[in-house]
């Protein structure tokens, strides 16, 4: 019996500094398509990982062994024990392993519940696994594409992604938080990509007096700049740019620090130790930790932001209320589906038998009637063929309504004896 397993960390099992340990950018997915897709144990595969969350989505004959190859590759992948790995992961099994996935693309399992670009995340997850690396098959493609209806159920039927906060605006509510207020503060954003966009617009809505912008391409930083009243500068003017600074977002897509400990020491003195605040919004991280440890900086991470996200959340309690119900009705027919997968070879069995029956015995009439017509043969056929279909429609529905395994088994068992099906596959 296939069984659909889910085995993952997410921001509230396992630190940033673990979950950055296997992000995209440091282990490539492909990658570790490839070498799941290679275990004996493991039928089809997807691997997801964002800056909350890094798991995998699989079938397997034997879930116990996949489970093991799955974390023994991820741990080897981030160079870390199993053990600890293991400590800080989540494991779904079938109907659980469903609710998750779909729960994942609803950003319902998300920091920011109703948050708009996990689904983004999912379906590239999807395509890469679907399209590029052909490690999904029957199973994961019914899921995934089920998966996103219902996201799309539930953007459209609550307003769950009407009420939902983004990572870079609780990045701008903690800095207003740190200062009682933007006014007469200078920000620098560090990247140029969406959630700096993000968190660009929040700053100049709450009143940002001077906004500076360092990408390492220059283009877009100007282009950025140039949309919000910002001001440009070059990646290489970065430290120029942290000695003005009251407060530093930073969201690049780079795999080692890009601002450290030493740096912020040699900064600090120029600043005369002026207090800087830095808020690191990127996984894997942009700024060493310890620079928190450095007098007169604080530095805030991903994680910290959990307290600002949420405040103030029960609207988007309710709305998330009302997307559960959706997702559950969504379990349920998938589960369905799913459970008939298993009579699905009985029933190919009971048809082609039934049909091999009927072709045989209307070869045998036909070579006694003579002198039929066209319309009259053609007839005979639709007549041999209804006999035949309304003969296995009752066996076939109820092989499709059990519920229970145990029945089920039993029933297909029953419906082989009563056919002499296994001996016609043989």
């Amino acid at each position: 019996m296939i069984s659909i397993i889910n085995i993952g960390m997410n921001h509230q099992s396992a630190p940033v500094e673990l979950r950055e340990c296997l992000s995209g950018d440091k282990v490539g997915p492909a990658e570790i398509l490839e070498l799941m897709r290679k275990s004996e144990f493991i039928s089809e595969c997807i691997f997801i990982s964002t800056c909350n969350r890094v798991e995998t989505i699989c079938t397997a004959t034997d879930p116990d062994q996949a489970e093991k190859v799955i974390i023994d590759l991820m741990a080897q992948a981030g160079t870390m024990p199993v053990e600890r790995l293991r400590s800080h992961m989540y494991l779904h099994k079938d109907m659980d392993a469903v609710r998750h996935i779909f729960r994942v693309a609803a950003s319902l399992d998300s920091m920011v519940v109703g948050e708009p670009q996990i689904l983004g995340q999912v379906k590239e997850a999807f395509r890469l696994a679907a399209v590029k690396e052909r490690s999904t098959g029957v199973i994961l493609n019914r899921l995934m594409h089920k998966t996103f209806q219902v996201a799309k159920r539930v953007r459209t039927e609550t307003g769950i992604s009407e009420t939902a906060v983004s990572i870079s605006y609780a990045a701008v509510e903690l800095a207003k938080k740190i200062f009682y207020g933007l006014e007469g503060r200078v920000a620098l954003l560090i990247g140029a990509g969406e959630m700096a966009e993000l968190a660009a617009k929040h700053l100049v809505c709450n009143g940002i007096t001077e906004l500076n912008i360092v990408n390492r391409s220059f283009e877009r930083a100007v282009e950025l700049a140039g949309s919000i009243g910002g001001k440009a500068a070059l990646f290489d003017e970065m430290e120029e740019q942290l000695v003005k600074a009251d407060i530093v977002i930073s969201s690049t897509a780079a795999t080692n620090y890009i601002i450290t400990a030493d740096m912020i020491k040699n900064i600090l003195r120029k600043r005369k130790n002026r207090t800087l605040f830095l808020i690191d919004i990127a996984v894997p991280r942009d700024i060493e930790p310890k620079v928190n440890s450095l007098e007169n900086c604080f530095l805030y991470d991903i994680d910290d932001l959990k307290e600002v996200v949420n405040e103030n959340s029960t609207q988007r309690m309710q709305e998330a209320l009302r997307a559960e119900r959706i997702i559950e009705e969504e379990v349920i027919k998938f589960g369905n589906w799913l459970s008939t997968l298993d009579v699905v070879p009985t029933i190919v069995l009971l048809k082609e038998k039934v049909e091999e029956i009927r072709r045989a015995e209307l070869r045998r009439s036909m070579s006694q009637l003579q002198g039929l017509t066209g319309e009259q043969i053609e007839a005979i056929e639709t007549l041999t063929l209804s006999m035949a279909e309304k003969m296995v429609n009752d066996p076939i529905l109820a092989l499709k309504n059990i519920s229970s395994r145990a029945s089920k088994d039993s029933f297909i068992d029953i419906t082989k004896r009563l056919f002499n099906l296994d001996k016609e596959k043989t």
